[in-house]
């Protein structure tokens, strides 16, 4: 007679609807476990468009598209020549996530505590994902990268710390390790996911289902402004006057790390709770 696999280390079974509750677990446990290690207490998340690149490949874009020298541009030419001229507008955003996630890292590991404070976040891909990791590498700190699998996504970039480097299959564990680490947010130019973030986290500040005060910057009014308007929201009724006091706005990385310094010492310098203060310090949820 064969031999029976232990039910914990047959594939079968983890992968099937009866043990779907384990992997949701798992993506709890895994992480929480890697967090003791590496002792991280809390978080900065940056969120934005994967699609932002760097200004020198952009650059080298551009200039790659224009070497080739079409004298009669065709309908197609001229659209790529519009997209490159965007994209080098675009990759200001990355610079400047890169220059505030430098700025925010070589202020917080300056800071006298036993536990990593204020790691830099991102969802472990490209675009701002990377520009936020890259820059919170070269000042010398931690960075955390929450990816999750994708069938159409590139994979995590290559400046996320060994061991803090996370993949997710289920979206809403993913969610839980951004929200309940995170004293801060960074909303950048992007696209669904990002708004999808952005509302969590304002839904979640809005009904103080969290017991702690979360910063909430939009970077870039230029593009925001356009994207949103959320006073028409509040004239209707469907959101309170003070809730449009959850959004800070930002336009350069210095403002904005200053307003994340400023919040992050006067709201959680000290923690607060027994449960903050751990490393991981996962937020106490209310009611």
């Amino acid at each position: 007679m064969a031999q029976q696999p232990l039910a914990y280390q047959s594939p079968e079974f983890l992968e099937s609807a009866e043990g779907r509750p384990i992997r949701i677990l798992s993506e709890y446990l895994e992480p929480l476990r890697r967090f003791k290690e590496q002792k991280i207490q809390d978080t900065v998340v940056f969120f934005g468009s994967a699609r932002v690149d760097s200004r020198e490949r952009a650059e080298r874009a551009f200039a790659t598209l224009r070497a080739r020298g079409v004298r009669e541009a065709d309908e197609t030419y001229e659209a790529e020549l519009k997209k490159s001229r965007k994209a080098l507008e675009w990759a200001r955003y990355y610079e400047d996530a890169r220059e505030l996630s430098r700025l925010l890292t070589t202020w917080s590991v300056a800071l006298p505590s036993e536990h990593h404070r204020f790691v830099v976040t991102s969802g472990g891909g490209p675009g701002i994902m990377e520009a936020a990791n890259r820059g919170a590498r070269e000042a010398g700190g931690k960075t955390i990268g929450l990816n999750i699998r994708l069938p159409f996504e590139q994979g995590a970039n290559p400046y996320i710390t060994d061991g803090l480097h996370f993949e997710f299959h289920y979206f809403f564990m993913r969610k839980f390790w951004f929200a309940y680490l995170a004293k801060a947010l960074v909303i950048f130019p992007g696209g669904f996911g990002t708004l999808d973030e952005l509302f969590e986290i304002l839904t979640l500040a809005q009904t103080d289902k969290l017991s702690k005060k979360i910063a909430v910057i939009l970077y870039g009014r230029d593009y925001w402004d356009q994207v949103l308007s959320f006073q028409p929201m509040s004239d209707w009724g469907a959101i309170a006057d003070q809730d449009l006091d959850l959004l800070q706005y930002a336009d350069a990385p210095a403002d904005a790390f200053e307003q994340l310094r400023d919040h992050l010492i006067a709201h959680h310098l000290e923690p607060r709770t027994e449960q903050e203060a751990e490393a991981p310090g996962i937020a106490k949820t209310r009611g």
